[in-house]
């Protein structure tokens, strides 16, 4: 089946559908979200994509990120992206949306309207590895060190929405 992302405006208006990876390679401004998973310690949950993602393969990012499907709202696209590649379920609160463009390699870009979500987990993951190679906890300093340490590892919408997560938070 053909995965179709929504694409907007600025303001968040529906200005048509279009195939994702036509819409990366045009660079279109489409609707996103990215959910951030912490546990008790304070340590965000970080996911390896799998192997087989046509873009950004074995790199680290959040929890989840991806796009809401035609009349889907972001809420529940983050919700059924966490049971689809995660197998879980947590209450999500948003937070705040930005709009971000990022070379992600090979002629693509991540053009996107993100809606950026928290929540709390700590219990099992039944991973997707169609999605998902692995996900791990790790402190935000920890991931400070590796990002600054070794950029290359990590997707490059990881490292823009950190750091717009970082600009809300620790104000």
């Amino acid at each position: 089946m053909e995965e179709l992302v929504v694409l907007v405006n600025p303001q968040d208006e529906v200005l048509g559908l279009m195939e994702k990876q036509q819409a990366h390679i045009n660079g279109l401004l489409h609707r996103a979200f990215s959910v951030f998973l912490f546990n008790s310690s304070g340590e965000m949950l970080l996911q390896k994509r799998a192997a087989k993602k046509y873009h950004s393969p074995y790199q680290w990012t959040n929890a989840v990120c991806s796009h809401p499907r035609d009349n889907e709202t972001y809420l529940e696209a983050a919700n059924r992206r966490l049971k689809e590649e995660l197998g879980i379920f947590t209450e999500l609160s948003e937070k705040f949306h930005f709009i971000y463009k990022a070379d992600v390699g090979n002629g693509l870009w991540e053009h996107e309207l993100d809606h950026v979500f928290t929540g709390f987990f700590e219990g099992d993951f039944h991973l997707n590895k169609d999605e998902v190679e692995e996900v791990r906890y790790i402190s935000m300093k920890d991931l400070d060190k590796e990002i600054s340490e070794h950029p290359e590892n990590f997707t490059e919408w990881f490292k823009i929405i950190l750091e717009e997560y970082k600009h809300h938070f620790n104000k």
